[in-house]
């Protein structure tokens, strides 16, 4: 699985005019799935999200996790993350999970990440999102598990 964070100031999710989930202080995390990641993937890559430290600690020096920070998670779908992108000018899907197996595995780290934020939003899978952000720093990192 991937997951692209970005650090943020706040973020919100919008479908068909309505807001879906919003966060303040976090991280925003857009995650892809492959045809080859399972459960046991997705509760590694809630794991280093939830563990990631991305925020700065008294020094000044990112040391701290967004559990650390008390920070909220936005989590949102997105199969773009897995296309094939080596060639041409055009993406290609075939690596990215079929859409029913891509939920499925989103469901699940949805689930594990509110385990420990129960409160985390999410986008909606398969819908048209709009996504706004204030990105902090910026800061934004690539994770794969």
């Amino acid at each position: 699985m991937i997951g692209l964070l970005q650090r943020v100031r706040s973020a919100s999710v919008t479908v068909d005019g309505r807001l879906v989930g919003e966060i303040g202080r976090g991280l925003l995390v857009l995650v892809g799935v492959r045809p080859q990641d399972d459960a046991v993937r997705a509760r590694r890559l809630a794991q280093r999200v939830l563990g990631y430290r991305v925020f700065a600690d008294a020094g000044g020096r990112m040391n701290r996790s967004v559990r650390d920070v008390g920070g909220a998670l936005l989590l949102v779908p997105q199969f773009t993350l897995a296309a094939d992108t080596a060639s041409g000018t055009r993406p290609g899907f075939s690596t990215a999970a079929e859409p029913a197996r891509a939920r499925e595995l989103f469901d699940t780290f949805a689930a594990i990440v509110r385990e420990t934020l129960p409160d985390a939003p999410t986008g909606v899978f398969g819908a048209d999102m709009q996504v706004a952000l204030v990105n902090d720093g910026p800061v934004t990192f690539w994770l794969e598990s």
